[in-house]
């Protein structure tokens, strides 16, 4: 029967694994004994490393007074403390589940009572995220001709990709092509991953290039927001018959079509998501309008935070003769009361 390892044993293994991904050079005891939360001696860790060696996990190379992983020990890298973040993930998204529909009930309440208070027609979108950074990447054999890609960005967005394998695929070269992509991609921001990168990566997966592609593509959909899964709530869109420039029944029509469908809206929104610098309160006015249905109105938009790059945004939808001075300290004081109730849900 196998040893358990301590959760010492266990720490000192992924330290040894994790520099000696960085470095690829051995690893001593006086470099893992640089990691603040051993607080033990070199002493104690050489005695541990030692048993690791007995044990098989980590071996000497001849040259070296340090040590490298074995397969033994990439093994249980992969297959333990890859599942420990897998249960950390599964853990603060469903915290982020919970809080999101509390949240859902406040942005609907933000979007009727900003209404009713300005006569006009408003929108609220739900926080999306900006400026992921890439968490970790998991590959793992679904049957003999295919795998599965998950992958987690910081933000805990998670997104699965099958990849289908022209031939079969053993556990040595999944495990290798892991390190490969955890290696290069852990922390690094995704609208980083230029096409050097990306060649680089390919070259080093040699004929496995194809299953790395596919992976890349996966992490780029962590940040493609699609316009169905944005949710964006809509309060008084009635209102704007209440002004006859805007009450004319073709118009009326498509206001309200924009208003329900909503596609327009979450443009207008991706589009603000996407300018880092329009942070404050944004007017457009006529022409200047993003949504061509809305050429006749003035929208007064405003951008609100949750933390941890989470963004939504506020907008009151009115004819051009709005009153801009009361719409925007009416937006300024709700964006602020936003800001704080969101901020708290959060904790």
């Amino acid at each position: 029967m196998e040893e358990v390892l301590s959760e010492r044993k266990r720490k000192i293994l992924q330290a040894i694994i994790k520099t000696y991904m960085e470095t690829g050079e051995p690893v001593g005891s006086r470099t893992i004994s640089k990691y603040a939360d051993l607080n033990v001696s070199s002493a104690t860790i050489r005695n541990e490393m030692s048993d690791l060696t007995d044990m098989g996990y980590i071996v000497q190379p001849h040259t070296s007074a340090g040590r490298i992983p074995s397969d033994k020990g990439y093994r249980l890298y992969v297959n333990e403390l890859m599942k420990e973040k897998e249960a950390e993930v599964a853990e603060l998204r469903d915290i982020i589940i919970e809080k999101t529909d509390k949240m859902d009930k406040v942005l609907k309440k933000v979007a009727k009572v900003l209404a009713s208070n300005t006569n006009y027609a408003t929108m609220v979108s739900v926080p999306q995220y900006s400026g992921n950074k890439i968490k970790f990447i998991q590959l793992s054999r679904m049957s003999d001709l295919q795998l599965v890609a998950v992958v987690v960005s910081d933000n805990n967005t998670v997104r699965n990709q099958i990849i289908n394998l022209d031939e079969e695929m053993d556990d040595q070269t999944i495990l290798k092509l892991n390190l490969l992509l955890n290696t290069n991609l852990n922390g690094i921001p995704i609208q980083d991953i230029n096409l050097g990168m990306i060649a680089r990566l390919k070259e080093q997966a040699g004929s496995h290039s194809g299953v790395v592609a596919t992976v890349l593509d996966a992490v780029a959909a962590t940040i493609h927001v699609e316009e169905e899964d944005m949710e964006i709530y809509t309060s008084g869109a009635t209102n704007i018959f209440k002004y006859p420039e805007l009450a004319d029944k073709e118009k009326a029509t498509e206001l309200i079509s924009a208003f329900e469908e909503k596609h327009e809206l979450a443009d207008l929104v991706k589009e603000q998501m996407s300018d880092g610098e329009n942070t404050g309160i944004q007017v457009y006015i006529g022409d200047e309008m993003p949504i061509q249905t809305m050429k006749d109105c003035s929208i007064v938009t405003a951008r609100y935070e949750l933390g941890d790059g989470m963004y939504g945004t506020i907008g009151i939808i009115g004819p051009k003769r709005m009153d801009y001075e009361n719409v925007v300290d009416s937006l300024k004081e709700l964006k602020n009361h936003l800001d704080d109730v969101l901020k708290k849900k959060k904790t």
